[in-house]
């Protein structure tokens, strides 16, 4: 896509659409919050750790499970303490996510999708087979079409390409389909698909994100939602991309933070940072990937939960790990600051 059609769409993107949060919402100061919960780190050292999906437990939400990614040659699973109860050998799976119980990797080393069923009994993935991709898979999301009921993932590359996959689960088995390829620009990762708004975000690292129909029959016609250029709130490498509730948060790894939007009109609402303390839980510096919940968790993330990958953890100089954020420290601020 040229830069001269990317800013007309740009344009186009700034014109006023209906809101879910109150009227009086406007942009934020920025504000921090700090963690709960860190996962024991990841056992490669290095730039390992990058992304996380939460899986809620569908009858015991307390049992719910963060699965999160080590890069460098696994896939991990890690309780509501942070302990790890699984850890698969040989995913090279940059990004993962979810939707119900069916996980799925995006391995750019073996350039296929790793698709696993979550057993709810044990919380830990069974492995369902591959599935081929036509990009070189870095990151990963996935969507459940709220009118076919079919089930997609859309791998991308650092060639800026992004594939949406028609996936077909069975009990033992997976097969994929091809539905659509297009190019969004430069280096993508970071990507959310919408159940409530039917809209597919894509981060450009450099540029911003961009906002697709999560369709297969929507095209590749773009608006943007937000820039990293002098007007825009991002800094890049532009990252994670997660929703919850009235909130659609991106990672901007630039500058250390989180962007918070209108899920509904896209409205820009502010940033937050997670800082932790060294001598308990440290924050989320240079953060990759996101994921975030609305749902009740038991005891201790009530309220929801937010999670980031932290690139330094440098508390205790390991190596990198997630933390895990009670969502309602978020949430509870962008309220008293928009009212």
């Amino acid at each position: 896509m040229s830069r001269t059609l990317k800013a007309a769409i740009a344009a186009m993107a700034s014109l006023p659409l209906p809101l879910l949060l109150p009227s009086s919402a406007v942009a934020t100061d920025e504000f921090s919050v700090t963690p709960t919960v860190e996962t024991q780190p990841v056992r490669h050292s290095g730039d390992a750790a990058d992304d996380p999906a939460i899986w809620v437990h569908p009858t015991a939400p307390a049992q719910s499970v963060v699965i999160g990614t080590d890069k460098e040659g696994a896939l991990e699973v890690y309780d509501l303490s942070g302990a790890r109860i699984q850890r698969i050998a040989d995913d090279y799976g940059n990004n993962v996510d979810l939707r119900g119980d069916l996980v799925v990797s995006a391995d750019d080393e073996k350039h296929v999708m790793h698709v696993y069923r979550v057993d709810p009994k044990t919380r830990k993935l069974k492995h369902l087979g591959n599935v081929k991709t036509k990009v070189t898979p870095h990151g990963i999301c996935m969507y459940k079409s709220p009118t076919s009921g079919k089930i997609y993932a859309y791998p991308n590359s650092t060639s800026g390409r992004l594939e949406q996959i028609e996936l077909t689960p069975s009990n033992t088995a997976v097969t994929g389909r091809s539905v659509r390829l297009f190019d969004v620009g430069d280096t993508v990762e970071g990507c959310y698909a919408d159940e409530t708004t039917g809209k597919l975000y894509v981060g450009e690292e450099d540029e911003g994100v961009w906002v697709y129909g999560a369709e297969p029959s929507e095209g590749s016609k773009a608006t943007s939602l937000d820039s990293t250029s002098d007007d825009g709130h991002l800094t890049a490498d532009v990252e994670g991309i997660t929703a919850a509730g009235p909130y659609l948060f991106v990672s901007s790894q630039g500058s250390n933070d989180f962007a918070v939007y209108g899920r509904d009109s896209g409205a820009y609402l502010g940033h937050f940072s997670v800082k932790g303390d060294a001598s308990t839980v440290d924050g989320c510096q240079d953060t990759d990937g996101i994921d975030a919940t609305t749902a009740n968790l038991g005891s201790r993330f009530p309220d929801g939960l937010f999670v980031c990958q932290d690139g330094e953890n440098n508390s205790k100089k390991l190596n990198q790990n997630f933390k895990f954020v009670p969502l309602n420290r978020i949430t509870d601020k962008l309220i008293t600051q928009t009212n």
